[in-house]
């Protein structure tokens, strides 16, 4: 599927797309100065890139099968350059936010493209190598603060201009990319005990079952990112120690996923993930306790860190009759990132905020439910036992 110089460069796009994203909130002090905003208003530049990005799933999933994998690649990384650019020289608000939602379509085409690319391009070792491409993305999401606040965010323009310039030149790596995606190999008794392919109700139940496990935990490892400083300045730990303790989480979710790539070469795609979500939430659930709390947060990177990209394999591998499946799944998890900001702040405001990594906890259980049941409901059924 990929060339050496092509399997780089997508590995580079990915960085590209994680720093995106966690570019606006750093800006949002020089975007309120320059164009007047109130805090609610500045914060609807990221809105606006997650929702160009569920539809840059949606949309670029309908047509991958008759534009092919360079072209589905192409128009991505040309509209996240056009998007980027237009938004660090946008003359007014409303342009600002049409940039960030073309800059978003773009985004979510790479993130559907490649993930799709790698979880079949691979073989065996998709699992390993979609765990490897999403260690990138981690390392752009740390990264891209940083370089906000080495430039300062009032030159942001820069920062995004200097974005659109990389998307672009990504373009001229396409070629080594393979224009069709190989044949789906038979599913066997070695790919983690997957059954044959489910048909009606039961492909119906595993791909709610699947698109729950996204929703939810992607909702948890926002939700940590979110409310992890709060708690812990509530719970008796200073600003900065907070701060610095909340960048760990992201940092370990990144170390996390390069960790676990020689892991998926001996355990199920199912193994992992029901550990993952069980390690998820024995940490939360230590995390109530104020000592411990910042550690056991970093625990839940290291155990939230292989979900999403290993999920992926297993979603090809026990629902293949689901064409491209994978972009529901993706778009689910986007909408879970979104929505845990106001869903996880109505409970909390009932609850208080000692009480968060409890919440998270009761929503990491969910998950480990979720997978739980897919993996019940496609485990190979033993042998029985001649008589006599």
């Amino acid at each position: 599927m990929f060339s050496t110089v092509a399997l780089v460069a997508s590995c580079a796009g990915f960085a590209l797309i994680g720093a995106l994203q966690s570019f606006y909130g750093p800006a949002i002090p020089a975007l309120r100065t320059s164009f007047g905003l109130t805090p609610a208003a500045a914060g609807l530049g990221l809105s606006a890139h997650f929702i160009g990005g569920v539809c840059g799933v949606l949309a670029f999933n309908r047509v991958h099968g008759r534009v092919g994998n360079r072209a589905l690649l192409g128009a991505s990384y040309l509209l996240m350059a056009v998007g980027t650019a237009g938004f660090a020289l946008a003359p007014s608000w409303p342009v600002a936010l049409a940039a960030a939602l073309g800059a978003g379509l773009g985004f979510g085409g790479i993130d559907y493209g490649l993930n799709q690319l790698f979880a079949v391009g691979f073989g065996r070792r998709s699992t390993a190598m979609l765990n490897v491409l999403n260690a990138f993305f981690g390392i752009g999401a740390v990264g891209g603060p940083i370089v906000i606040g080495a430039v300062g965010p009032d030159r942001y323009p820069f920062v995004f201009g200097a974005f659109g310039v990389l998307s672009a030149l990504l373009l001229l790596f396409l070629k080594g990319v393979s224009n069709t995606d190989p044949p789906r190999p038979a599913v066997s008794a070695g790919d983690g005990g997957a059954v044959s392919a489910p048909l009606g109700r039961s492909l119906a139940w595993l791909m709610a079952a699947f698109v729950t496990l996204y929703v939810l935990h992607v909702g948890v490892e926002a939700g940590v990112g979110g409310w992890e400083p709060t708690h812990l300045e509530t719970v008796g730990f200073g600003a900065g120690f907070a701060a610095s303790a909340t960048s760990v989480y992201w940092l370990m979710m990144t170390v996390g996923r390069f960790l676990v790539v020689p892991l998926t070469l001996r355990y199920s795609e199912a193994a992992i993930i029901m550990a993952s979500c069980a390690g998820m939430a024995v940490c939360l659930a230590a995390a109530a306790l104020p000592a411990l709390a910042p550690y056991m947060y970093a625990g839940v990177g290291l155990f939230i860190a292989p979900i999403f990209p290993t999920g992926l394999p297993w979603l090809t591998r026990t629902v293949p009759t689901a064409r491209r499946a994978g972009a529901y799944v993706i778009a689910a998890s986007m909408v879970g990132g979104v929505a845990a900001g106001p869903a996880l702040g109505g409970v909390i405001q009932v609850a208080g905020v000692r009480a968060v990594p409890l919440v998270l906890c009761a929503i990491a259980v969910l998950c480990l439910a979720a997978a739980v049941g897919i993996h019940r409901r496609t485990r190979r059924p033993a042998e029985p036992r001649a008589a006599g």
